[in-house]
């Protein structure tokens, strides 16, 4: 008989944290959702659909790298500077981000 009073304990404890483990996700699931629901997802029209403003920054960003890598080819600072790839990437980070501030930045 004690036996299953404390298999009933140890249930009804496991059921307790998965249900409060569950509630923490849905609270933080619509903390995130409520992001853009005031003024919307900036968003602009590209023959005739809307794409998230984020990918044209997004782009702008990898265009930016390229063009930098490309730059340092050909002016030789390829051999000299360290870490070229973390530093396109930055550059290329640096545009996107620079380019959503000028854009949509409030």
């Amino acid at each position: 008989m004690a036996d299953v009073k404390r298999a009933d304990k140890r249930r009804s404890g496991s059921w307790k944290r998965r249900r409060s483990g569950t509630l923490s996700l849905v609270v933080l699931g619509a903390l995130g959702a409520g992001g853009c629901a005031r003024t919307g997802a900036p968003s602009f029209s590209l023959v005739g659909a809307y794409f998230p403003a984020w990918m044209l920054c997004g782009l702008a960003g990898i265009a930016a790298a390229l063009v930098a890598r490309l730059v340092f080819v050909a002016s030789g600072l390829a051999t000299v500077i360290p870490y070229q790839l973390a530093v396109c990437v930055s550059i290329g980070a640096f545009v996107a981000m620079l380019m959503w501030t000028i854009w949509f930045g409030r």
